[in-house]
């Protein structure tokens, strides 16, 4: 997002709705990613609000206590971007599909073009509405197979952490939430904003939305040797070519053995990974350095500059180029 004039741009507003039965600690993850970024000049990036279906007042959570929430629906129409959190208290739109009059109502205050995003079980709620249909999404890995017996039309894919379709992001579980909304605030801003947030919220600044859920493959037992080193090991020379054998060797192991410790520690094969690292470390460079394409293309391991822009358009959906020309910083210098 560009900035001109003496001011920062108008805060991005988020309205999250907050639904009876809601996970108080669901409902807090927008306010607390969104609610941190500041602009150049200081001024707020987002601005958060919560609503519910009803005049204000009282939500039940699935805690010991209600929140009171100040915001009606007519919130939802304000909104650039609406976030649903997970509810156990979803009545007919877990049960049959269907919303009740008041969500419907409710719903029918978003405008067309307003981004929408799902916590967990918030996607049934979408899915209801009618917003997914057609749409690749995700949900609570316990409930996948339901939401796609309930919701046929969606394409449910139930090993991930998040996905972005567009103007419309669906997440796994809880704590996936933080990753769904960092991935925003990163889609928005660029990975320095949203690293400075994870940095201050003390979590990763980046777990890609392919990387699998914790389904029923267990991670391996605590005395065993896990691919911690060698990945370790692969980020600090990533600009060398790294071969699989290498990093297999850095945790004494056969590389069949290894790559299978690999996918059930980190969702994805070695070579998944380190493209996934050196796209991050290009982006880095970009946002905050005015190197040549081909500097940053050998500095991230990709060795050429057609490499890189191969694999940053597949991973972004635009050129290197571009992602520099919308997210360099003022801040960054050579």
């Amino acid at each position: 997002m560009s900035v001109t004039g003496d001011t920062d741009p108008r805060p991005h507003r988020v309205v999250v709705l907050a639904l009876d039965g809601l996970l108080p600690f669901e409902l807090g993850i927008p306010h607390r990613i969104f609610g941190r970024p500041k602009g150049v000049r200081g001024g707020p990036l987002y601005e958060v609000i919560t609503c519910s279906v009803r005049p204000p007042g009282p939500v039940r959570t699935d805690a010991d206590f209600d929140i009171h929430v100040a915001h009606g629906p007519e919130a939802l129409a304000t909104a650039d971007t609406v976030v649903v959190p997970a509810s156990y208290e979803l009545g007919p739109v877990f049960e049959q599909g269907v919303l009740t009059p008041e969500l419907a109502a409710a719903l029918a205050h978003i405008r067309p073009g307003t981004r929408l995003a799902a916590i967990c079980t918030g996607g049934y709620v979408l899915a209801a509405a009618g917003y997914l249909d057609g749409r690749p999404a995700t949900t609570h890995w316990a409930e996948a197979a339901h939401f796609q017996r309930l919701f046929p039309e969606v394409r449910v894919d139930a090993d991930v952490l998040y996905i972005d379709d567009g103007d419309i992001l669906t997440s796994a579980g809880v704590a996936a939430g933080i990753d769904l909304c960092l991935h925003m605030v990163r889609r928005d801003h660029g990975t320095a904003v949203a690293n400075e947030i994870a940095r201050r919220t003390v979590v990763p600044p980046h777990r890609d939305g392919g990387q699998a859920q914790y389904i029923h493959r267990p991670l391996p037992e605590p005395q065993l040797a896990t691919t911690t080193t060698a990945r370790a090991w692969a980020l600090g020379r990533l600009q060398d070519p790294i071969q699989l054998r290498d990093m297999a060797e850095r945790e004494a192991m056969s590389v069949r053995t290894f790559t299978r410790r690999f996918r059930e520690e980190v969702g994805v094969s070695p070579g998944q990974w380190l493209t996934q690292q050196r796209v991050e470390r290009a982006r880095h460079l970009l946002e905050s350095t005015d190197l040549s394409m081909d500097r940053v293309a050998r500095d991230a391991g990709f060795g050429t500059a057609q490499s890189m822009r191969q694999h940053v358009q597949t991973a972004l959906g635009v050129t290197p180029t571009a992602y520099r020309r919308t997210f360099r910083t003022e801040a960054g210098t050579a």
